[in-house]
């Protein structure tokens, strides 16, 4: 499986940017796969932002909720990342993260150990 992430840029405070990440190789159905945001500031650790489910539940850190959204096009095997309202604290390398999962298996995936596959990162850069 790989992933290819875009859309970052640089935006000014308030603004918004949509983030997809591209799947191909894979596997199994692009429906059947967790995805997940993760983002890594300069000198700081690397955070979970959002996640989408097999079950198509939607999972986000507080920081980021009612800001961000996240979606699924299976029939173009990619997830978006909307970001409105960014603010610097936003600004980051954001990487995309996959995960085969069974249909049972509706747990929250928000480590970076949950994750089978990464794509590289895209910088979103946010002026204040």
């Amino acid at each position: 499986v790989q992933l290819q992430a875009s859309g970052g840029g640089l935006v000014q405070a308030g603004g918004s940017l949509r983030l997809s990440c591209t799947a191909s190789r894979l596997t199994q159905p692009f429906s059947s796969y967790a995805v997940g945001w993760f983002r890594q500031a300069p000198g700081k650790q690397q955070e979970f932002v959002a996640a989408i489910l097999r079950s198509r539940r939607e999972d986000y850190t507080d920081s980021v909720k009612g800001r961000f959204t996240i979606s699924r096009d299976s029939a173009k095997k990619t997830v978006y990342l909307e970001m409105n309202k960014l603010e610097p604290a936003d600004a980051a390398v954001y990487y995309c993260a996959a995960k085969y999962t069974i249909a049972s298996d509706g747990r929250s995936r928000r480590a970076p150990e949950d994750y089978d596959f990464w794509g590289q990162g895209t910088q979103v850069t946010v002026s204040s």
